[in-house]
């Protein structure tokens, strides 16, 4: 029996846009905050009732937030309680033309 070997796709960097969200680049942007947000929580040893403490912000928002349930979070909401966690954010942007779906489809 011959073994079939999968195809590989390499994907764009972003696992939203891979998915075709309409949002995708946002949903990423929120995912990497909600990461740093988790990393200062995992290293400062906080739980989320010492965060909420801390922070004023709701120990459930902790709670979904290290569960990556970012539907009720905006980016500048998630910025600002990484402020008020102690750190700042420093955001880079880089503007690129999308790729039309037959330029997509060749990639």
């Amino acid at each position: 029996m011959k073994k079939e070997r999968p195809d590989v796709v390499h994907g764009s960097g972003n696992v939203f846009r891979d998915l075709g969200l309409e949002n995708a680049d946002v949903e990423q942007f929120k995912a990497i905050l909600a990461a740093e947000i988790v990393k200062t929580l995992d290293r400062e040893h906080l739980t989320v009732r010492a965060a909420q403490d801390r922070t004023g912000i709701a120990a459930a928002d902790f709670s979904r937030i290290r569960h990556a349930d970012l539907g009720r979070f905006t980016v500048d909401r998630l910025m600002s309680i990484l402020n008020r966690l102690g750190s700042r954010v420093d955001v880079k942007v880089r503007v690129r033309p999308m790729p039309t779906v037959a330029h997509a489809a060749r990639a």
